[in-house]
């Protein structure tokens, strides 16, 4: 599947659907998140940011994304995907090694998702979560 995404240049038709689809930031940061929790659901989390970082990220940053506050936001959206029904690769896994049907760990891990969504809504929309508490930190 990375290959192929790879050799039909996919990830730049899309980051160029994306941009002329709109130059708001705010929506373009709601369309990546969108596109790369669907991609964390069917795509090891590794391959997918080798494939798609260097493409988003240029899409990013052209609407002024900083560059700190987009790869905490990519890596988040991959492991959500990996834990989101119905492909996450993560709750077919603790799904055979509990033993319990699908559908009860859907709905023990509900409350987890939702938590985990709003707070990657703050990150998407409130920058100073990522890059202001890293300058804080580090003293920039």
């Amino acid at each position: 599947f990375a290959y192929i995404l790879t050799k039909e240049r996919i990830p730049n038709m899309i980051a160029e659907a994306m941009l002329n689809l709109t130059s708001n930031k705010y929506i373009l940061l709601l369309l990546i998140n969108l596109f790369l929790i669907f991609v964390g659901m069917f795509m090891e989390t590794i391959a997918a940011i080798l494939i798609l970082f260097p493409v988003l990220l240029q899409l990013a940053t052209s609407v002024g994304v900083d560059s700190v506050q987009f790869g905490v936001l990519v890596v988040m959206n991959l492991v959500l995907g990996l834990c989101t029904p119905p492909v996450g690769v993560c709750l077919f896994a603790a799904t055979n090694i509990a033993g319990n049907k699908l559908s009860d760990n859907v709905k023990a891990l509900m409350p987890f998702l939702i938590a985990n969504f709003i707070v990657l809504g703050l990150v998407t929309y409130v920058p100073f979560l990522t890059t202001g508490v890293a300058s804080l930190v580090l003293g920039g």
